[in-house]
């Protein structure tokens, strides 16, 4: 186990990956801690990056308690695939530079929204044919490959490949795993359930989108977690609309996660979507006090994370992959959505 007191301080964001965000506030006002404790707390203004920031603490895989099902162990990779060059890429792929965090919100005109329609229903249905592959015996490595296919195949590039470094371009997330897990040579086992993040770069624009499938004979109270996560998502969708906060996203969540005594992550978060990857604002999903209001013709995401017991993550020396602290079952659902001027329009659904 790392203590606090001995490890290197690095700020990390939802699918920014092991990338130092840049903050003009001293280290010893960002963190907090007590030597020999197992955690970290981090002090940061909604204003420093754009995304909730959280410094993980790493941890050899054995020394976390056993769960009950088999813990999740990182496999093989396979070599980077390549993308035509045909094929416009987003502009953080070609750069040196850890990709930064765009202050502002994603409003669109006309054009823009169409462009985001067409992000969205080519990330909806890859994300749909992904989940038609899962079963047991497949690699997650298959599900990327195909995935990566798809998506090239339809003159897009998939958002995640490059991204701060990340190696493939889908996130295939098992069982604990909350979020980020790198496609490889693991195979599913019958009763997995697994989170296929989906993200396409289409005419300049991203479509972001996930789901949890189910992989053969699933228990009921993974089932449970999977409904109720997925009930979370459209409960916080309908009440989506000009001018409303989005705090109250936050609170229709929490509310309804806490019927079922489930955990709401708190570290990664909903975020603006568009041009650009990951823009504002930060949309929390457990109770908050945030400001802010959402605006007609504004796209974003809404991914919440549920799990059935420790919401703390821990992060794998990959510097993606996240997975629960006590090794219980999380499970995330995501769409991109444009508010409109009657609620709100999902751009991520076949």
């Amino acid at each position: 186990m790392v203590g606090a007191s001995s490890l290197q301080p690095r700020l990390l964001s939802s699918f920014v990956g092991d990338r130092l965000l840049l903050s003009k506030q001293p280290v010893s006002r960002l963190f907090l801690y007590k030597p020999g404790n197992k955690h970290v707390s981090m002090q940061l203004s909604r204003t420093l990056s754009g995304l909730t920031n959280l410094l993980f603490n790493r941890r050899n895989l054995d020394e976390v308690p056993n769960a009950e099902q088999q813990r999740l162990r990182p496999g093989k990779l396979s070599p980077r695939r390549p993308v035509p060059d045909h094929i416009p890429r987003p502009p953080y792929v070609n750069s040196r530079q850890p990709p930064g965090i765009a202050s502002g919100a994603e409003v669109h005109d006309e054009n823009g929204i169409e462009c985001m329609r067409s992000s969205g229903k080519l990330a909806a249905q890859v994300l749909q044919y992904a989940g038609t592959l899962v079963k047991p015996g497949i690699k997650t490595d298959d599900i990327d490959q195909a995935v990566h296919q798809m998506i090239i195949d339809n003159g897009a590039y998939p958002s995640p490949l490059g991204y701060g470094g990340f190696p493939k371009s889908v996130c295939t997330s098992v069982n604990e795993c909350i979020c980020h897990g790198i496609p490889d040579s693991r195979a599913l086992e019958d009763g997995d359930i697994i989170n296929i993040d989906v993200t396409v770069y289409l005419n300049g624009y991203h479509g972001d989108t996930s789901a949890t499938f189910f992989c053969g004979d699933v228990d009921d109270e993974a089932r449970k977690l999977v409904q109720v996560t997925e009930e979370c998502l459209y409960r916080a969708i309908s009440i989506c609309a000009p001018g409303v906060e989005y705090k109250k996203i936050g609170k229709t969540i929490h509310d309804h996660a806490d019927r079922y005594s489930y955990g709401v992550v708190r570290h990664f978060v909903g975020h603006g979507v568009g041009r650009v990857f990951h823009a504002d604002p930060v949309v929390q999903h457990f109770r908050n006090n945030d400001g802010g209001r959402m605006m007609l013709n504004q796209t974003f995401t809404i991914e919440p994370m549920l799990t059935i017991g420790s919401v703390n993550p821990v992060m794998w020396d990959d510097n993606w992959t996240v997975v629960t602290e006590d090794g219980s079952l999380s499970a995330q659902f995501e769409h991109t959505i444009l508010i409109t001027k009657d609620g709100a329009e999902i751009l991520t659904q076949c």
